[in-house]
């Protein structure tokens, strides 16, 4: 692989629907091991608690007043009022009301439009002498980025303390994990572009912004302007941070560096990944150490490949072929860029000359994570979508994306460039030739 400070490596991102993926860079070396489970966190619904963590039966607590304590603390928030928020806590544990004044401060720091704990049930699912466990949906919204609620899994240990019902914990001493986010991990800085807002702990969050603003324009100008024309960017202290923010089922895999579906278990190598929530939120999700190691173009094409994702709701999508979500982005993130094309599927390239060209477009499979053939994948998605925009123009590109979200390739293919799958791969492997041969 090439050094990081010279081209971007290729690759592409993915969407939030679990494709699974694992990009290798081709150009640019990003390999920063994330080990998916180091920051406490598990996905929705978290973990059971193992068997024989409880030291007592769990007591059901008051549900009308421990509603009225997470009533309590949303107000709390809400009016920015801390001393009320931590009063709800005063009688736990030190290390835990620490953590609480740093969850308080960094909210406080958001542009919440809403922001709520709710009591998912009152019978506790797990106890003991200190106290009872509740799940707790919370629900949150960022103003001017969200359009629904974003949703997150909690567990809030609580028992009767000075005549009342108090938090006391949460639920790791039995096992229990909530949902990451990104204001877990320390303290937070929250920086404003004009299409974007970064949130995190990272030195490079100005940067970041600035690039995004700058990339809203060039998406939009292949997609089209039917889309927010805003991310909101994480950027957490490490990328152990970067990957419990992964959801379980909801990564998109990126241009330069190794994605993965699942941070518990395969995550490695990333510099960045588009992510889709259940309710439609998306975020771009940033590996601050492997990031800092690529030269300024690779940033470029990275952070424009992540927001095609977010533009097409590539994140969310279980209908369009892999090859198309994927080459599309990497069309965006190269289009105005001087990287040359032998250089960029430098991998691909060394097959075509020794002549072993692809049979056929790559399939769900060739973006496996346990796939050897990772990078000539992309580079195979990303020529065939520039053969196309060369040969077809830009908005045929297009119209076919979104004709292959609503039915077959083929039909998609027939109606938009009056190609069947064959004819395209035909003319696709010939392109490759030409180019890479």
């Amino acid at each position: 692989m090439d050094d990081p400070s010279g081209t971007p490596a290729t690759g592409t991102g993915r969407r939030g629907t679990r494709r699974p993926v694992l990009v290798v860079s081709a150009l640019v070396t990003a390999v920063v091991l994330i080990a998916g489970a180091v920051w406490g966190t598990t996905r929705s619904g978290g973990s059971p608690a193992p068997a024989g963590t409880a030291t007592g039966p769990a007591v059901p607590p008051d549900a009308r007043a421990v509603e009225a304590v997470l009533a309590g603390r949303a107000r709390a928030v809400r009016d920015g009022d801390r001393t009320a928020f931590l009063a709800t806590v005063i009688t736990a544990p030190p290390a835990f009301r620490e953590a609480q004044r740093t969850l308080f401060d960094n909210l406080a720091r958001l542009p919440l439009r809403s922001w709520r704990e709710d009591l998912d049930s009152s019978v506790p699912v797990a106890g003991g002498r200190d106290g009872s466990t509740l799940k707790v949906t919370l629900r949150y919204r960022l103003r001017g980025y969200d359009r629904g609620e974003v949703t997150r899994t909690r567990y809030l240990t609580v028992a009767r303390r000075g005549g009342g019902w108090r938090i006391v914990g949460d639920g790791t001493a039995h096992g229990l994990r909530d949902d990451a986010d990104i204001w877990d991990g320390g303290p937070l800085t929250v920086v404003r572009g004009e299409h974007s807002l970064v949130i995190g702990s990272s030195p490079a969050l100005r940067e970041i912004a600035d690039r995004l603003d700058a990339a809203v324009p060039a998406v939009t100008e292949v997609v089209g302007r039917r889309w927010a024309r805003r991310a909101v960017a994480l950027v957490p202290a490490d990328d152990g941070r970067a990957a419990a923010l992964v959801p379980g089922n909801g990564a998109v895999d990126d241009p330069l560096n190794g994605l993965a579906n699942d941070p518990a278990d395969d995550l490695a190598n990333i510099a960045a990944l588009a992510t889709s929530g259940p309710s439609g939120e998306d975020r771009i999700v940033i590996a601050p150490g492997t990031f800092s190691r690529l030269n300024p173009l690779g940033r470029e094409v990275v952070l424009t490949h992540e927001l095609t994702h977010v533009a097409t709701g590539g994140a969310r999508d279980t209908r369009t072929p892999l090859w198309l979500i994927e080459g599309l982005a990497d069309y965006v993130g190269y289009r105005d860029r001087a990287v040359p094309v032998r250089s960029a599927a430098r991998e691909l390239r060394a097959e075509v000359a020794a002549g072993r060209l692809p049979e056929a477009l790559p399939g769900r499979d060739d973006f496996e994570s346990g796939s050897d053939r990772l990078p000539q994948a992309y580079a195979e998605a990303w020529l065939a979508c520039r053969m196309i925009a060369e040969r077809y123009g830009e908005a045929a590109l297009l119209r076919l994306y979104r004709a292959a979200g609503e039915r077959s390739q083929d039909a998609a293919l027939r109606s938009v460039l009056d190609l069947d799958t064959a004819e395209l791969t035909a003319m696709w492997r010939d392109h490759l030739r030409k180019e890479l041969g």
